[in-house]
Parts: structure tokens; sequence; C-alpha cells
């Protein structure tokens, strides 16, 4: 898909120069969108096309307006003052794309990037003007068996420029976790971000009310203390220091980032059997959260053995949720909630904020056809001579 969107850009482009007409325009930007859109509409909800349309969207928008046209448009002056121009132009691109792709990666990963317009003023001179000619010549020298040099070359370059993007990432600070946030804030907040960069005129600062608004209901938004997957096997907990624990120390690598980021935690997860208050064997664990003033008490199974009846049933009444992923015994009764395999067919993932007692349920958003297809009985049409019943 990217490189479909890439050819339809450089198509229009290309088009729009032989009709003498400007090639870098919102028209432009309008037209791709909408071919994509018509031939594949269901990349609308995808991060690839908000990402890609997004940073293009701000890049043009910023750069068709009257006032970057005064502050870094060409003009007669020396050198170096139109190198430092042309980097501060660099850097207000950066930290416009930062600030309009920030609340997608929201939405989608949970984290965002804080350094990343910083680090491209020396990652983009370095890729364009030493990286890409390098590799070119490298190229060239191959044809004579010289390339060897000028390769050695180009891997000290990208050295360089991943040890860049690395220090970028682990800087302090350099990451913005959020959990998962509702999809009224960030229909908000691209709503407000559109009608801000698509307006020319003053009421372009109209857009400013509903992205603020879309803003402050994500950073209001309460991250969740339990996070249950939707087959049960994997549960995360919140812990007194933020970081979230795991059930089954072995969970994979996606399962553990998914958790954490849909926690909003950008710390290493741990394993709940080592902390402190969690009580686990091979075949359960519990642990007491205390959040809303009050204990919380969650066990969760481990294994798919049979456990003692009498002590099992005894535990599920002292509990405030049971988790399993298998379905339990009728006589199994938390205080509060059952997650068991039957119940999470039904809800799909849950999310749970223990303080305000709200569940977030992945199926519990709205009836989709998919999940839910209508059976319909079609009409019976009487065969000709044929007895009924």
């Amino acid at each position: 898909m990217p490189t479909i969107r890439s050819c339809v850009a450089a198509l229009l482009v290309l088009l729009a120069l032989s009709l003498g007409r400007e090639a870098i325009t919102l028209r432009l930007v309008a037209a791709g969108a909408l071919l994509v859109l018509l031939l594949w509409p269901e990349a609308l909800a995808g991060a690839s096309f908000q990402l890609s349309f997004a940073a293009v969207t701000a890049i043009v928008a910023l750069h068709e307006s009257p006032r970057m046209h005064r502050w870094f448009g060409k003009r007669e002056e020396g050198r170096g003052a139109a190198l430092l121009r042309g980097a501060g132009s660099l850097l207000l691109t950066g930290v416009v794309v930062e600030l309009a792709l920030m609340p997608i990666g929201l939405f989608h990963f949970h984290q965002a990037g804080l350094y990343g317009a910083l680090a491209n003023i020396v990652a983009i001179p370095l890729t364009t003007f030493v990286i890409m000619p390098l590799e070119a010549l490298a190229l060239l020298l191959d044809l004579i068996g010289l390339g060897d040099p000028a390769w050695w070359l180009t891997a000290r370059t990208l050295d360089l420029l991943l040890w860049l993007a690395r220090t970028a990432a682990s800087a302090p600070g350099a990451v913005a976790a959020l959990p998962a946030m509702p999809h009224g804030a960030f229909a908000l907040a691209m709503a407000g971000s559109l009608w801000l960069a698509l307006w020319r005129t003053r009421v372009r600062w109209v857009g400013a009310a509903p992205l603020a608004i879309g803003l402050a209901w994500m950073l209001a938004t309460p991250a969740p203390d339990l996070i249950v997957t939707g087959d049960g096997r994997h549960l995360a907990i919140r812990m007194s220091d933020g970081s979230m624990a795991l059930l089954r120390d072995r969970a994979g690598d996606y399962t553990r980032d998914m958790l954490a980021e849909t926690g909003g935690s950008d710390a290493e997860p741990v394993a709940l059997a080592d902390q402190p208050g969690a009580r686990c064997s091979l075949d359960l664990c519990m642990i007491e959260h205390r959040a809303g003033g009050r204990a919380w008490r969650v066990a969760a199974t481990r294994s798919g053995y049979a456990l003692p009846w009498a002590e099992f049933i005894a535990l599920c009444r002292s509990v405030d949720v049971m988790i399993s992923d298998r379905r339990l015994p009728p006589g199994c009764m938390p205080r509060w909630l059952k997650l068991d395999r039957p119940a999470l067919a039904k809800t799909g993932g849950v999310a749970i904020a223990f303080a305000s007692g709200r569940v977030t349920m992945v199926r519990g958003a709205g009836r989709h056809p998919w999940l839910d297809p209508s059976r319909v009985q079609p009409a019976r049409t009487p065969i000709a001579g044929a007895r009924n019943p």
C-alpha cells in the first residue's frame, strides 16, 4: 500500500507539471487520498494511510502559509544566513509533522516520539547529502571492482544514523505513552487538526477548540488497572510503580509489548509471580490491587489441570475478579466479575479501571455485522404439485 500511494502521488505530480499547474498543493493530497479510498476504502482505518496523509497534509499546509513564505522564502542574502534559514524551516516542519502525527501514533500504538524533529535536522541532511551519494558512488565503483572503500564509508554513515536514532529514542522523556483512548477523543483531535490545515483564513482557528478538547480528553483518560486478552490466557495488572505485571512468565514479545502499550506503560513488563503481595503456584495466581480506597482481589488460572473442587469454589467466592482461559464451573461465583472462556468469547479483550469501576470490552463498543450477522429465513415458495406436510 505505501508503494501504491507513492506511485499515485508521483503520477499526480507529473500530471500537474505537464498541465502547467502547481504540483504540490492540498488539492493534490486530496486527489491522492480520494483515489486510494476509491480503490481501497478500508485503508481509511489503517495507521499507514492516516500517518502518510497526515504528514503530507501538515507539510503542504504549513508551506502554503503566507507567514512561512515571509519567514523562509528565498531572498538575496549570504550563504550562512540562507543555511540558517533552511535549518529553521526544516526544524519547524519537523515539529509540525511530529505534532500532527502524535494523536495518530497515540491512538494506534499508544506511544509517540518527542525528539523526532530535532533528530531529523541531522538525519535528513545526512541521508540526502551523504548516505545516498555514497551508495550511488559505491554502486558505480562496483562496475570496476573498486566499490569496497565506498561501501565501508556508507556503512559508517549508516552506523552514525542508527546511533542518532537510538540516542533520540533512549533520551529521558523521549517517548510519550498513553493508554488506549476513547474513539471520540481521537475523532475530535483529528477533526480539529484537519480544520486547522485546510482553512487559510482566520476561521481556521475554530479548529483549535475540538483539537484542545480531544487532547485533553486523551490525557484525562485513566489507564486501566487490569487488562485481559480475549482468550483469557494472558493478563497484565498495574503495579504501584506503574509497570505492568504479567500472569505468564513466558509470554511472547508481541503479547508483552501489546499489554504494556495498551496499559500506557513504557516500562518493561515484569512477572506477576515475582511481585510482593502476589501468591502464585503452577496452577493459580492471586494478588490484591488497591484502588478507589479499597483492595481488589484478582485471581487467575495458569494451567489446564483440575483443581481441588472445594478449595477452588471457596477461592472464587473470596475474590472480586476470577479469570481463566477455560470454562469455569457454575459454582465459581466471584464477587464482581467472572471472565472465563464463555464470557470472554462474548466480550473479547477486557480492560478494567478499578477506581471508577469502568469495564471496557473489545466487543462492547457496538454491534458489528461481521461479528453477529443477521439471519434471514428465505421465503418459502410452494412447488406446484407438491403435497404440504
